[in-house]
């Protein structure tokens, strides 16, 4: 049986072609066209309701656009396919099942025997430190652990495409930046297509091929900042800096137009430029 890690297809490429998205009377996003390349680490960021999950469920055919398609590695979207995987911070792990069990069940979907798809979860739950706990149920893991063992399973799946919504935001700093580090090695020694929403800046600096800026609700595409800088990453490097200024100005001015007036924003730099 062939390793998880090893690569075996043409990396998926995900299109957005004048994507409109409306809920009701909501227009969540307005007019997107994107085009993320095959085996890239994409991540979202933009102000909170401004369509970046929104993006997620189109891409994993969970919603429709109301306007616009999308394609992924080359077919329209017309529901939930097995070659794209979510990660969300609710981990959607299965209950009843034991950590090992979550995992291998990955494995069997794709007609492992069950001897062996256990066995190759047991390796992989040892790659993020599980092993001991290879045997508890969800109820018994901290959240921590639960979302190495979604993460594991993810991958497991040998996903085209994997959708990440936010995955580490109930982490700890030292879990989460571990789970970037173990994401990154795994991400890097397959061919998925990653596409992540974080609000995380440092987490988007350290893990990102390509920023995607997104403007307030309804979500338009602002800016596009590829990021050229070889891993692992310094977030201190000039360049990085630079882009991390550029963002933080960028959500900044986002978050300010959605949620005051122009006479409420003058009052406050007013008052901000005599202090």
């Amino acid at each position: 049986m062939s390793n998880v890690n090893e690569k075996k297809r043409r990396p998926t490429q995900v299109v957005f072609e004048n994507v409109s998205k409306r809920f009701g009377e909501k227009q969540a996003t307005q007019d997107v066209s994107l085009k993320v390349p095959g085996g890239s680490f994409t991540v979202i960021i933009g102000p909170s309701g401004c369509g970046k999950s929104t993006m997620l469920g189109l891409a994993a055919g969970l919603d429709e656009p109301s306007e616009g398609y999308v394609f992924v590695g080359g077919r329209e979207v017309a529901g939930p396919t097995e070659n794209v995987a979510l990660l969300f911070q609710h981990y959607n792990l299965f209950p009843w099942l034991s950590a090992c069990d979550n995992v291998a069940f990955a494995f069997r979907n794709r007609g492992m025997p069950r001897k062996e798809a256990r066995q190759r979860a047991m390796e992989l739950l040892a790659n993020v430190g599980l092993e001991d706990y290879a045997d508890k149920v969800p109820d018994e893991l901290s959240g921590g652990m639960k979302q190495r063992v979604a993460l594991v399973r993810a991958f497991a799946m040998q996903p085209g495409l994997l959708l990440m919504d936010e995955p580490f935001a109930a982490l700890d700093h030292q879990t989460r930046r571990i789970m970037q580090n173990y994401l990154l090695m795994t991400w890097q020694a397959t061919d998925a297509t990653v596409i992540m929403v974080t609000h995380d800046l440092d987490e988007a600096l350290h893990l990102a091929d390509r920023l995607v800026l997104f403007s307030g609700s309804p979500g338009t595409i602002s800016e596009i900042i590829d990021i050229d800088v070889p891993r692992p990453r310094r977030l201190d490097e000039v360049s990085l800096a630079s882009i991390r200024q550029r963002l933080e100005a960028h959500l900044e001015k986002e978050v300010a137009y959605d949620e005051f007036t122009e006479a409420e924003l003058a009052q406050v730099m007013g008052f901000a430029a005599q202090s």
